[in-house]
């Protein structure tokens, strides 16, 4: 009732989640004190007992305290809600958010896998929100060999840039010499795409240029090393 309540208030989903995870531990808490107070147990023997074991279960509880404050400062603060696709920099967990509990948020990974991080680790961590905004700028390297001809390899990426419907045409691109490697001139482009469409659009430009490259006889070189043998 209460989750339905909150969903025709247009409340938000990570703030429900977390709310019934609440409310699911406190009713289990009330019945398994209901069940003691059937069973004859006085409730000031049930107080005595809970207040002579409150502080160990505190420092039995400590991650799970933390994990709770955690979980509320999310959900006020609002680092990321549920559906954005975050990255834990702390080791590089990434995903999509699908649940905010009450002691651990839930994750899903581009792979289809859940990852359950708990929320005083992710209250304490630095995040990258890569949703939180609609556009994201695309960022691609791409190696070519010394002698190929840098003009026209430039122009090629260019040209494929401004004729992709995904790259947003009223943003700069730009396509560059980012650096001078040990056995590629590397290039650099930079564009913008709407965040949902980033991916499909980073796999399919990088197909594309290794095709033109080829069409057009621009090598890609793989690393090389040159070994001199000193005569004797």
């Amino acid at each position: 009732m209460v989750k339905h309540s909150m969903q025709r208030a247009n409340a938000d989903t990570g703030v429900i989640q977390f709310v019934e995870s609440f409310l699911k531990f406190g009713l289990y808490a009330l019945l398994l004190f209901m069940i003691a107070t059937n069973f004859g147990i006085e409730t000031s023997s049930i107080a005595a007992l809970i207040a002579s074991g409150g502080v160990a279960i505190g420092l039995a509880l400590q991650g799970s305290l933390s994990n709770f404050a955690g979980g509320v400062l999310i959900l006020l603060l609002k680092p990321f809600v549920v559906g954005d696709y975050i990255i834990v920099a702390n080791d590089g967990t990434e995903g999509t958010v699908k649940v905010i509990q009450i002691f651990y948020t839930k994750l899903t990974t581009v792979d289809n896998k859940t990852i359950v991080i708990p929320n005083g680790t992710l209250s304490n961590s630095s995040l990258t929100n890569v949703t939180a905004r609609p556009e994201r700028q695309l960022d691609l390297k791409v190696g070519i060999a010394y002698d190929a001809d840098l003009k026209k390899a430039k122009d090629l990426i260019e040209t494929l840039l401004k004729q992709d419907d995904s790259i947003i045409q009223d943003e700069d691109i730009k396509v560059f010499v980012d650096s001078l490697a040990d056995s590629s001139v590397i290039l650099g482009l930079r564009a913008w795409v709407k965040t949902e469409e980033y991916w499909s659009t980073r796999w399919r430009l990088l197909e594309e240029i290794k095709l033109i490259f080829d069409e057009e006889g621009i090598e890609i070189p793989f690393n090389q090393l040159t070994v001199h043998m000193a005569e004797k």
